[in-house]
């Protein structure tokens, strides 16, 4: 089958050395296989005829047929526009065209038979279709009974007769000679079982529907064995995983307990809990734990990591903490440092501002096994950075950092690679949470400490900013802080400065020295300046810190209880909930106000409305994953996983989580794929195997 679809584009009928370049530059169509995988996007219902005495504005589009009884020339100037006079024996209409109208007025010909197809609209008491396809009436054009498939195509290609019709009909060539090589893909028993078409029927009719029904069927088919053979790979890694690595087991929980009933500040909930229980089973268990851990901004993830810690420092091995940026590590480590000294055990901070004696006394420390923790950024990973046994690697903000860093952090330890436990406060919907981390166990921290109040979110248009200010002087004449965020577009940092420098006047007025005082925040200051700005805010020396989106990740002001969000429109999902989740961090009521203009498009309006009626970041990030797509929100086409030829991930859930439990029945039943049934599988895995990078074992 590989030999057939490897062969370049240019030898099929229709192509050719020039065109071939054409589709490799604009659609990336290189071989058989990639042409017969470029799936219309949608279908036109050439199923049947409609009378004009049947239409009705709500049909997407139909197919008529008559004739042309005259044509005229309407309007002046823009608003010039031919149109044609359509009749057949039911009714009449109108078909108009803007432009290329002397061009079309010279092609048609009153009296003559044609077949139009279009979308109809409804002016006055009358039907018409603006720019419809129209041909004469022949034996071809007078055929019902299929939908016309529509295939993605550029300006450029259609210029070489390359528009969808050209790529359908070398798609019908293609598929006349591809025919004896399209194999079985799947088990036989699957087809039963799942009730899916045949591998050659679903390629026939994904591109050529006898009806809506086979269509359904089809890419039903196609999307279930996509899935299925993404999640094969991954369940197959993570088999091969816990097979062939061993970690070490951490048996003695003494210090934990002693943590537990000495020092713990808080009562943990029910749900922190089971996630602990979980690590505690993959670090006794001898395998080599890698698990993701999602919980949404302020659930409790911090205390978790540093009770995981415990567990590898009380079986003699150490920790580490890695995170991406430097306020970030620092963050967490000042959250750590006070339970580390009442637990009598070494802390020490590393960054790229590391003064160099501080680092030797830490590389020494680390190698002698007297510092117990080291928290991070990149800087861990350096090559003088060597532990005497790394047990516990805390990755945080995981999607920050590339396959190869944390391929490096789990060459730090000789002997056993260390457990990995992945945080992420960005929550990821359970469907591509499968996908991207498919290989790891995932734990979900899904509810918020005791005494939390939910965040209280407002829309407010522009013109309420005076109502705005007032309520932000009231807020802090109780003693609380308040952020005020633009946005922050990295194509145009001129106008984003603009934009910060115009807001930050505007507050500075509204908030006058010496009663207020204005921090302010952004990416072109030197580290110092932020840091200094920073520093300010968290010693309550100014009230108000106006910023761009640098403080998204990782500044905790307890006191901070108010986030304004300008031209809140401009922001994704994801981004408005992390922003949202810098206030709420203390027992006081938190305010989040979003600012847009009275101009709101279809979908900002849904971001807009999602973030006011929910503060679950889980039901955000699916909805975020509906109007953006899998990609966009992973901030990567990480590994290739995404690249995807018909599945979506927002939408096909449910099939993802059949073709996940039919992956793994069949891994379980026979593991290494050598049963006879699933010779189909195995010679399909081999085949995408030659094909793609290994990306391995890294989480």
């Amino acid at each position: 089958m590989a030999g057939f679809f490897s062969t370049p584009i240019e030898y099929l009928k229709g192509i050719g050395p020039q065109k071939s370049e054409l589709l490799k530059k604009e659609l990336n169509l290189f071989t058989y296989s990639d042409l017969i995988q470029h799936y219309p996007f949608r279908y036109e219902d050439r199923t049947r005829f409609y009378r004009i005495s049947e239409l009705d504005e709500t049909m997407p589009h139909v197919q008529i047929k008559g004739v042309i009884r005259s044509m005229e020339t309407v309007g002046e100037g823009h608003k010039k526009r031919l149109v044609a006079h359509f009749y057949d024996g039911s009714g009449e209409m109108e078909l108009v065209w803007f432009q290329a109208q002397k061009w079309v007025a010279k092609q048609l010909k009153p009296g003559v038979q044609y077949v139009v197809f279009g979308s109809p609209s409804r002016f006055g008491g009358k039907f018409s279709i603006a720019h419809p396809e129209i041909e004469p009436l022949n034996a071809q054009s007078d055929k019902t009974g299929y939908l016309q498939p529509v295939y993605h195509s550029t300006e450029k290609l259609k210029v070489r007769g390359l528009d969808s019709k050209g790529i359908s009909k070398i798609q019908e060539h293609l598929l006349a000679l591809a025919k004896e090589h399209i194999n079985e893909t799947l088990p036989p028993d699957f087809l039963s079982l799942y009730s899916l078409i045949g591998k050659l029927d679903a390629m026939q009719q994904i591109h050529f529907p006898v009806d809506h029904d086979r269509l359904q069927r089809a890419r039903y088919r196609l999307k279930f064995e996509e899935l299925f053979y993404i999640q094969l790979r991954l369940l197959k890694l993570k088999v091969t995983r816990t097979a062939k690595y061993k970690g070490q087991v951490f048996s003695d929980p003494g210090l934990l307990t002693r943590f537990y009933n000495e020092q713990l500040p808080f009562e943990l909930t029910g749900a922190q809990k089971r996630v602990i229980k979980e690590i505690y089973a993959d670090v006794r268990s001898g395998k080599q734990m890698n698990r993701l851990l999602q919980g949404d901004v302020g659930s409790g993830k911090t205390i978790v990591a540093f009770i995981t810690m415990l567990l590898a420092i009380g079986s003699g091995a150490q920790a580490a903490l890695m995170a991406p940026t430097e306020i970030l590590a620092t963050q967490h480590y000042q959250g750590l440092q006070p339970f580390a000294k009442k637990m009598g055990l070494n802390i020490s901070l590393l960054t790229g501002s590391t003064k160099t004696k501080m680092r030797r006394q830490i590389h020494e420390a680390l190698e002698a096994g007297q510092l117990h923790i080291l928290v991070g950024t990149h800087a861990l990973l350096e090559d003088p950075v060597q532990f005497r046994n790394l047990g516990m690697a805390v990755i945080d903000e995981q999607h920050r950092f590339g396959v190869a860093q944390r391929a490096r952090l789990w060459q730090k330890n000789r002997e056993f690679p260390p457990h990995v436990l992945v945080m992420t406060a960005t929550p990821i919907p359970r469907t591509l949470a499968m996908t991207l981390y498919g290989d790891l166990d995932v734990s979900v921290i899904d509810e918020l400490p005791a005494g939390r109040k939910p965040i209280k979110t407002v829309h407010r248009y522009d013109s309420h900013r005076l109502r705005m200010f007032g309520f932000m002087k009231e807020q802090i004449a109780q003693g609380r802080q308040v952020y005020v965020v633009y946005p922050l577009i990295e194509e145009s940092e001129k106008l984003d400065l603009k934009d910060l420098m115009d807001g930050f006047e505007s507050v500075s007025r509204a908030f006058p020295p010496p009663q207020y005082q204005v921090s302010i925040v952004h990416g072109r200051q030197k580290p110092e300046e932020k840091e200094f700005e920073m520093q300010r805010f968290i010693k309550k020396e100014t009230q108000l810190m106006v910023a761009t989106t640098v403080i998204e990740v990782g500044v905790n002001v307890p006191n901070a209880s108010v986030m304004v969000i300008e031209n809140a429109e401009r922001f994704g999902l994801a981004q408005l909930h992390q922003l949202r989740g810098r206030v709420g961090r203390g027992a006081d009521q938190s305010y989040c106000i979003l600012m847009t203009d009275v101009k709101l498009s279809k979908e900002a309006r849904i971001r807009i409305d999602t973030m006011v009626r929910t503060n679950d970041g889980f039901e955000i990030a699916d909805i975020d994953l509906k109007l953006r797509g899998p990609g966009d929100i992973t901030g990567t086409q990480q590994s290739g996983l995404m690249d995807m030829t018909i599945a979506d991930l927002g939408k096909d859930g449910e099939i993802m989580k059949l073709s996940r439990q039919a992956a793994n029945d069949l891994l379980e039943a026979d593991p290494d794929l050598s049963g006879s049934q699933n010779s189909n599988v195995r010679r399909q895995v081999e085949a995408q195997t030659r094909e793609r990078v290994n990306w391995s074992r890294i989480s």
